[in-house]
């Protein structure tokens, strides 16, 4: 279930980003042949006006089909279009406005899904001023020890103890060593002995394996729209400055295909709504950034031919700038196989 869900997930950032190219195109006055949710064979359709509406086989994206002279997916059974209906017959403004809309839909779709935790989902935020239990780890040393969740630490060694961090504090300094808990359980006292062993991410603590209780808190409506904006906002600045440092040497890129982004949306499924929406979130700014970049096929490539187109007067000749996207979408599709390949590869052998 959490594969299928994070399918349609996917193939719904995809399909958002064409929903905005095919709202500006039709407010432009392009003729559209087709907005379809999937790619492959046609499961199902309808035909309203000039536009059929087809839902496919494979949930993987969609695409947008305007009437253009360049584009590498136009097919040989499309219907005559007046001239004046084309996309390279509109003013370099509009057409401008079509090739943006793409983006700006997934940066659009990162804010409201943002927004919805925020202001309804909630956040889930560690209860620091209790010792109260939330979670209990199934093969950790305070599993093995009884201590269950629900269960309140009111000692360690004898030291009461009245908030998380202060519990915390005591067992990170009893690693290797039999500990003393005092718990209150269903009204009363329990004595249990657990032993810390390291912790997972730092051998030189101890670690229980439990988890603090949380509490959800919801921001209020206006308050959570623009923390939704600024989030949105820091993380592409965030993405921009590491694009910067690639470029300088600094890191280098882990690229992740279809596969591996469906295997994050399933984990991420696992640990509430909240986390798959923020995942969703951050894949859809990403997805919009990346489409700004001047990479053929992409849509960034084609705002650099309209900015030579205002540099030097004219368009570019339409064969040529088809030339340029159609080798770019092959390489396009073939960067796709080679992920895929990479990310079935990575989850076969058990990488990380």
């Amino acid at each position: 279930m959490n594969i299928v869900v994070s399918i349609l997930i996917l193939g719904l950032l995809v399909f958002m980003h064409e929903l905005g190219h095919f709202a500006a195109a039709k407010r432009a006055g392009i003729f559209v042949h087709e907005l379809s949710f999937g790619m492959g064979p046609r499961i199902v359709g309808i035909q309203r006006g000039e536009t059929a509406y087809n839902i496919r086989a494979l949930p993987f994206g969609g695409f947008c089909r305007m009437a253009s002279v360049v584009d590498p997916t136009e097919e040989a059974d499309a219907p005559p279009v007046a001239p004046e209906r084309l996309f390279e017959s509109q003013r370099l403004s509009k057409r401008i406005g079509v090739i943006v809309a793409g983006p700006v839909m997934n940066f659009i779709l990162a804010i409201v899904l943002i927004f919805a935790v925020y202001g309804f989902i909630g956040i889930e935020q560690p209860l620091a001023s209790s010792t109260l239990i939330g979670n209990v780890v199934a093969d950790g040393p305070a599993a093995a020890a009884g201590i269950k969740a629900g269960d309140r630490i009111l000692s360690v060694d004898g030291s009461p103890v009245s908030d998380w961090q202060s519990m915390v504090t005591l067992i990170q300094k009893s690693l290797g060593r039999d500990v003393v808990v005092m718990l209150e359980r269903d009204g009363g006292e329990q004595q249990v002995v657990v032993t810390p062993t390291p912790h997972p991410q730092d051998a030189t603590i101890g670690y229980l394996g439990i988890a603090s209780s949380t509490v959800t808190i919801r921001l209020p409506i206006g308050k959570a729209l623009t923390t939704s904006i600024s989030e949105t906002w820091r993380m592409l600045g965030l993405w921009l400055a590491a694009i910067v440092g690639l470029f300088r040497g600094q890191g280098s890129p882990d690229v992740t295909g279809p596969i591996g982004i469906i295997q994050m949306l399933g984990e991420a499924s696992q640990f509430g709504l909240a986390n798959l929406f923020f995942l969703a979130a951050v894949i859809s700014a990403n997805f919009g950034l990346i489409n700004l970049f001047p990479i053929p096929a992409l849509d960034g490539s084609r705002l650099v031919f309209f900015v030579v187109e205002a540099l030097r007067g004219k368009p570019v000749p339409p064969e040529q700038e088809g030339k340029v996207h159609m080798v770019g979408y092959g390489l396009l599709m073939g960067l796709l196989v080679l992920l895929t390949y990479r990310d079935l590869a990575r989850i076969i052998g058990g990488g990380p």
